[in-house]
């Protein structure tokens, strides 16, 4: 945890922390802050200038980012009959019905994105305590309710993420890993920037992004002019 803590506080010697710097800028700081031995994450923090609290205020969707997320998502299809061939020949990981519903009461969760069928959400819905508290539940919201299974596997493999309001008004998502080039990542991050903006409810009032920031799995935040962002 020394050596840790180390590495961050050397890190954050490369940041001003009463900057807020250029898109570009700020992605080449977190690169060079990622000194992890493994390739680490490179995330994406905002805090909206909404209230969470407000039904009509919530932030949610999804965004397929231009260079992917570097992560490999394994996807898991609920459907019958047809649906079983098109979700297979898409490039999903697993798919079924009861059969799958069995293992995950059983304890299974190796799978990182649900998508369901509308035909299936019946029998489904009995999973939703167990896939709502992991954040695995298929939602019509995030496309992942549907009979194009197809479509939906392959853009989740393309890259597609789900962003969503938390409690603190804040949206947190991964824009790609430590190795991806520069350029890569600022279009990612500018990707879920224009997603957010076409999200903006209706009652948000004053400053929609109020603080935008980037950092690495290990290291520092370093905070993004919010003003330069599209």
């Amino acid at each position: 945890m020394a050596k840790r803590g180390k590495k961050y506080v050397e890190a954050a010697k490369l940041i001003d922390r009463e900057a807020a710097y250029a898109p570009a800028q700020a992605i080449e700081i977190v690169k060079k802050t990622a000194t992890a031995k493994f390739d680490e994450s490179i995330e994406m923090a905002v805090r909206l200038g909404v209230d969470p609290r407000k039904q009509d205020q919530a932030v949610r969707g999804v965004v397929v980012l231009p260079h992917g997320t570097g992560k490999s998502q394994k996807v898991l299809v609920f459907a019958k009959g047809e649906k079983v061939k098109e979700a297979e020949a898409a490039g999903a990981d697993y798919v079924g019905d009861a059969d799958m519903i069995n293992k995950i009461q059983q304890g299974w969760f190796d799978f990182d994105v649900c998508v369901a069928t509308p035909d299936m959400m019946a029998e489904v819905g009995k999973l939703g305590r167990i896939l709502g508290g992991k954040g695995l539940m298929p939602n019509p919201k995030a496309g992942t309710v549907t009979f194009d299974v197809a479509k939906a596997v392959q853009e989740i493999k393309a890259g597609k993420i789900e962003y969503r309001l938390d409690k603190a008004g804040q949206i947190h998502a991964p824009i790609g890993k430590a190795s991806f080039d520069a350029d890569k990542l600022v279009d990612n991050l500018n990707a879920l920037i224009e997603a957010l903006n076409r999200a903006k409810p209706a009652a948000a009032k004053g400053i929609y992004l109020k603080n935008v920031s980037v950092s690495s799995t290990m290291g520092p935040g370093v905070r993004v002019d919010a003003s330069e962002l599209r």
